[in-house]
């Protein structure tokens, strides 16, 4: 969407995303796993002669040919199978426009794989499986062993018709967010609107649709039976996709738990708060921590009222080109900076001493960590289409939230997703989108311990409507897991054997919160 409100404009955006790759930098070639294929450097028998790499593979009715997925900002790729695939835009309408929707197979290793397919579903809303596979490639990879793993980007994301506009051009040194101004915001929305005229109709490019356009690609692709892994928002595209069609789902895993009942964005205040009270707790209990940096959580709270009072122009080092960088430091942007690095195990560690550094008057640590963030969610998440998401499917059920007032995030993201899609169009809404998923297919639910966005206490909701389902709750971390630890083996034979009560979860233990920083060398000995 582009609308620069806007770190909390990017903040709502995020709200579920991160996906798994804001803090997962794996750029190696995630899943080129023809590994068949691959030169393994082991010589060749003198009269042997390698077979020559198959230039098409027929998957039902579609004929897939070798393909490179790009990476946003980045020269690296992941080896695949790919065919055009289009679909109506409007479904009800057998006249509209095509749309053209980017997939690609990243193909098993094995010489006649399983009959059931793994299905990357991308967070945001707003994100591509296409672009977030290498931040998810570690869990997921095992099971290429014996099963293709299928990436769709969803409609109006990635390579699939992305809502995606130019962005206006900020004043120098300015900061938008400094006033809330929903007029401006409204304007703004509009001019997006008009840039998507001819390319896009907004109202149909929601979860529901989606969920069709993926039962569409399982039929071209022969009717696979779905092993659904969902990440953040991707679990509401898991169990929406799973109540539409139940017949073609063998398994579902959850990362990141959102309930169906959820409305997304009224709790993001609530549990941001919590996950802050939880992780500040470590410190003062660690007798280090205590002793540099006494009560982190007041201290945060005595530098966000001295910047409501007093927003100022600050400078900083860029981490990336070390050039001078001016912006606005206001309650806001505080507040968007603490709410990213409380998204990871490890930027949460930092917490305390870069906030002990800001209010002593040394804003790069906070800032500089912020807009390396920033920077990569900018680039992967798409702010139109999660705007088509939000505004028709939860914008309607917001309340008031004034207990959020003097949070750390306050009102702003609600204000915020209150004022674009009083513009945005809106799609419709099944009555039983809301509705708790009931299900006997076996489930696997993963939460981190201190996730800021979607608390385990989501993952307990969701699980009660599995009749075979199985959650953990893995220690001292945040949003996104299934790549921690041991958690990959896990998925590996939940998928293999389909029997949750069964897995042995005891390695989970092993896991710990990052020590927090006591300076920026590191954690106390």
């Amino acid at each position: 969407m582009a609308i620069k409100g806007r770190t909390m404009v990017r903040i709502a955006a995020v709200a579920l995303g991160l996906g798994a790759l804001a803090w997962n930098q794996f750029h190696a070639r995630g899943g080129g796993n023809d590994a068949a294929a691959a030169d393994d450097g082991t010589p060749a028998a003198a009269a042997s002669v390698a077979p020559a790499r198959p230039e098409t593979w027929r998957l039902g009715s579609l004929t897939l040919t070798p393909c490179e997925l790009g990476q946003p900002n980045s020269g690296m790729t992941t080896a695949a199978w790919c065919a055009p695939f289009e679909v109506p835009e409007n479904r009800d309408d057998p006249h509209s426009r095509k749309i053209k929707l980017k997939f690609g197979v990243i193909r098993s290793s094995a010489q006649v794989a399983t009959d059931d397919m793994v299905v990357l579903l991308a967070g945001g809303p707003g994100q591509a499986a296409t672009e977030t596979w290498p931040g998810v490639a570690p869990a997921l990879q095992p099971l290429l062993a014996h099963r293709h793993v299928l990436l769709l980007d969803q409609r109006g994301t990635g390579g699939s018709n992305p809502l995606t506009c130019k962005p206006a051009e900020a004043k120098p040194g300015s900061d938008e967010e400094l006033a809330f101004d929903p007029a401006r915001l409204r304007a703004e929305t509009a001019a997006c609107l008009k840039q998507l005229e001819g390319k896009a109709d907004p109202r149909y490019y929601t979860t529901t649709v989606a969920t069709q356009d993926l039962d569409d690609l399982r039929r071209a692709l022969g009717s696979p039976s779905f092993d659904l892994v969902g990440v953040s928002y991707g679990t509401r595209m898991a169990q929406q996709y799973l109540m539409r069609h139940p017949e073609a789902v063998r398994a579902v895993v959850l990362d990141g738990v959102v309930p169906n009942e959820l409305v997304l964005g009224e709790d993001f205040a609530q549990n941001l708060e919590s996950a802050l009270k939880a992780q500040f707790a470590r410190c003062t209990a660690d007798k280090a921590c205590h002793e540099r940096f006494g009560d982190p959580y007041q201290t945060l709270y005595q530098l966000r009222d001295a910047l409501r009072a007093n927003p100022h122009q600050v400078s900083f080092r860029d981490p990336q080109n070390y050039q001078s960088v001016q912006r606005v430091l206001s309650e806001y942007s505080l507040a968007s900076v603490v709410r990213m690095f409380a998204y990871s195990p490890i930027t949460a560690a930092l917490l305390p001493v870069s906030i002990d550094a800001a209010a002593h008057g040394d804003v790069g640590p906070l800032l500089g960590q912020a807009k390396l963030l920033s920077g990569d969610l900018s680039d992967t998440m798409n702010g139109g289409m999660q705007s088509s998401v939000i505004c028709s499917e939860d914008a309607d059920l917001f309340t008031p939230r004034p207990q959020d007032a003097h949070s750390m995030l306050g009102t702003r993201v609600l204000d915020t997703l209150q004022a674009v899609c009083s513009v945005w169009p809106k799609g419709t809404r099944p009555a039983d989108f809301h509705q708790p998923v009931k299900s006997d297919k076996p489930a696997l639910l993963f939460s981190g311990e201190y996730d800021p966005v979607t608390p385990p206490a989501y993952g307990d909701t969701v699980l009660k409507g599995f009749a075979n389902g199985r959650h953990f709750v893995l220690k001292g971390q945040g949003h996104n897991v299934v790549t921690a630890g041991c958690a990959p083996d896990l998925l590996k034979h939940f998928v293999e054997d389909l029997a949750p009560a069964k897995l042995d979860a005891k390695c989970l233990e092993r896991l710990q919160a990052t020590p927090q920083f006591i300076d920026f060398n590191g954690a106390a000995p």
